[in-house]
């Protein structure tokens, strides 16, 4: 597990893997690590540092990110945490929610595995849109979608996801 940030404090560290992440220049040496450890999927979620694409390009389609919209809303350079649901409610919108997709090295533009919608609610605060997208929408999707690529039935044609079916 990868941690950037303080708060994630409630979660056993592995000290090499947290001294990696304060440098870019350390991304060698995670690539390094990932690959010795023989790392079949990369799951981010709250990682808010842009994956280099010496790594991207080593785990293509195996890199996966969640975010709190519906991608191609609210999403990109500037689109992170509490700012996404502060332009939900500035815009005005009626659903929004999660999308899990995997990384490529854009942001946010990597093909599309899960969404979910959330309805907005009027007299909504960025905090309580996050809390409500959080519990419905991306606790739910994104353990679906590492179910649905550990079991195989995950597939990336012209840029698109296929679900395998039952």
């Amino acid at each position: 597990m990868l941690l950037n940030e303080q708060r994630a404090g409630k979660f056993q560290r592995n000290a090499f893997l947290q001294r990696i992440m304060q440098t870019e220049k350390n991304f060698t040496a995670l690539l390094t690590e990932l690959q010795e450890n023989q790392v079949d999927l990369v799951v981010l979620a709250g990682y808010l540092v842009a994956i280099p694409p010496m790594i991207v390009e080593a785990y293509p389609n195996r890199i996966i990110n969640i975010h709190p919209s519906l991608i191609p809303s609210f999403c990109g350079t500037g689109y992170y945490g509490l700012r996404v649901h502060e332009g939900v409610l500035a815009r005005g919108v009626k659903v929004t929610g999660a999308t899990v997709h995997f990384v490529d090295t854009g942001t946010d533009t990597g093909p599309i595995i899960l969404q979910k919608a959330v309805e907005v609610h009027q007299g909504d605060t960025p905090e309580v849109l996050q809390k409500r997208v959080m519990e419905e929408a991306e606790w739910k999707i994104l353990p679906a979608a590492i179910n649905l690529i550990a079991n195989g039935k995950v597939s990336v044609q012209d840029g698109k996801v296929i679900i395998a079916e039952e």
